[in-house]
């Protein structure tokens, strides 16, 4: 049932996904490119200096695209399924309701991540090349927050998607943003160190909020 499951979500975003993933490798090939030109006109020791001396990572145009990404994500995955009446059809196939929307979810949690790695790697391959290690993972530690906040947009979107009134949702929506906001309240390089594990755990809770939803739906609730 879940290749069922994940061949139908594979059908709706496919060509989402696609997108999504060639621009948000085009953004940082873009980042890339001006670090490229940095070291090829001025030379590593100038872009060491820059980084250094004004905390600078070359990559902050990427700061909300992931945010972006799976926002849009939800919005193509759950829509679809709100709008044409699919939820209820879905939910009364013959298989635990829970774990159906767990194995979108889970579609959607991979196909993101899959687009935030072609990103990090072109990242992790261009500054690992020309920079010492620590300025390295100074930038991938910088960047890696803004990557989990996407996936946190994805569980949030969902949760509002999968929301059955327009009531609620409104209200879903302003606590998402709230929520989304938490990712950003530092602008610091590494400002988020510390709280990588927890921020990862919180994102990962967030998915819960969507089977509240789903409870609401099978309810009766309704505009």
């Amino acid at each position: 049932m879940e290749k069922a499951i994940f061949y139908k979500e594979w059908v709706k975003t496919r060509w989402y996904f696609l997108l999504s993933t060639l621009l948000l490798a085009a953004f940082t090939g873009y980042c890339l490119l001006n670090v490229s030109r940095i070291v090829e006109f001025k030379g590593a020791v100038h872009l060491w200096q820059v980084m250094l001396e004004r905390d600078a990572v070359f990559v902050d145009l990427l700061t909300y695209l992931p945010v972006l990404a799976g926002l849009l994500m939800a919005v193509f995955q759950f829509i679809p399924e709100m709008q044409q009446s699919r939820l209820k059809l879905t939910l009364h196939l013959p298989y635990p309701h829970y774990r159906m929307i767990a194995a979108m979810l889970l579609y959607g949690t991979t196909m993101l991540c899959i687009t935030y790695l072609v990103s990090l790697s072109m990242i992790g391959i261009c500054f690992d090349a020309v920079v010492a290690r620590e300025l390295f993972a100074r930038v991938m530690l910088t960047a890696l927050p803004w990557y989990i906040a996407g996936l946190a947009a994805y569980f949030l979107t969902a949760w509002v998607c999968l929301e059955p009134t327009w009531k609620r949702r409104i209200l879903d929506m302003l606590v998402g943003v709230g929520v989304l906001r938490i990712f950003f309240l530092a602008q610091a390089p590494e400002a988020y160190n510390e709280f990588l594990p927890w921020l990862a755990l919180y994102t990962l809770l967030l998915s819960l909020l969507c089977m509240l939803s789903v409870y609401r739906f099978k309810t009766g609730e309704q505009d």
